[in-house]
């Protein structure tokens, strides 16, 4: 492991986040940040900032590792706590049900190939 970047509480759902997750796990980190530019989902500027963020730590721990050496060799999103985003929707016979906002905790580590 050669580093590794965390974003808590980030305001997107697991599931969108796991499908931008999934494009980039195993390419290397120059090939991934490329691919992130240019992806219309949601999530991808927040993971573009994490893979930057797992590379500019990288090279706080050696200043002569390549971007083009380091691979995406773990990438998780894992779901955060839904206590302050709670909103509630009328239903019928005058009850209501619960809206669930999603949060994640998205994690990339980086790994020499």
């Amino acid at each position: 492991m050669i580093s590794t970047a965390k974003a808590n509480f980030q305001r997107i759902s697991p599931r969108k986040a796991r499908v931008v997750i999934n494009m980039i796990r195993g390419r290397n980190a120059a090939e991934a940040l490329q691919l992130l530019e240019f992806t219309p989902k949601a999530a991808a500027p927040i993971v573009k900032k994490v893979v930057a963020s797992a590379l500019a730590n990288a090279r706080q721990v050696r200043s002569d590792v390549d971007a083009d050496s380091l691979v995406i060799s773990k990438a998780t999103v894992d779901m955060g706590p839904n206590q302050h985003l709670r909103r509630w929707r009328p239903r019928a016979m005058g009850r209501a049900t619960q809206i669930k906002k999603g949060v994640s905790h998205i994690t990339i580590e980086l790994d020499q190939r």
